[in-house]
């Protein structure tokens, strides 16, 4: 593969040529930034109410579900590959419920201003939480199906922790405004 983009970059234009060459330090800092290494300790973390952050692994390439801001945090939500194909069927609008296995991830920043873009516009600055949510109705049953977890991150240690104070039945103490949606605040946001 790198043969050939480096046989697709010689016959580029100047400036085309010049992108890509700027480029490629970015993506090397990137990969050095980005250790598959650091995903063990997160991986090896377990909430208080028994949801291991390994059910999750790999959640940093899931499907955008939607965003949200409050005015502690800009999230994004992303899903895995089941709930996003029940999303896709009409669940929950359709009144069917999520199946079990479905799992959402509400990736939480500390917002900041942007200094660059032309306009006024948040942008995500710290990373502060990873609040999962797991459908598996044997083991959740008085919450709808749905386990709830809250992963704290610490960008000086660059380590996430379980958060011990976390509600472990947020489904009775805040997602049952949502209960006839299955207990999902966000729709699949069309694209």
């Amino acid at each position: 593969m790198k043969v050939r983009v480096k046989q697709a970059s010689a016959v580029m234009c100047n400036n085309k040529l010049t992108i890509a060459i700027t480029a490629a330090p970015a993506v090397l800092a990137a990969a050095a930034v980005y250790a598959p290494g650091q995903d063990k300790d997160k991986y090896s973390l377990k909430s208080p109410s028994g949801i291991a952050f390994s059910d999750f692994r790999g959640y940093e390439d899931w499907a955008t579900v939607s965003s949200a801001r409050t005015d502690e945090v800009l999230k994004v939500i992303v899903a895995n590959p089941a709930m996003i194909n029940a999303f896709k069927t009409g669940v929950p609008g359709n009144g069917q419920l999520f199946p079990d296995g479905s799992m959402i991830v509400k990736l939480q920043w500390k917002p900041k201003k942007s200094t660059e873009a032309p306009f006024v516009v948040d942008v995500p600055d710290v990373f502060k939480q990873a609040f999962v949510m797991e459908k598996d109705s044997k083991r959740f049953p008085q919450t709808g199906g749905w386990g709830y977890a809250l992963f704290n991150y610490d960008a000086t240690s660059d380590k996430f922790t379980a958060d011990p104070t976390a509600l472990q039945d947020c489904g009775n103490a805040c997602h049952v405004a949502v209960k006839a949606k299955d207990y999902i605040f966000h729709p699949y946001e069309k694209r």
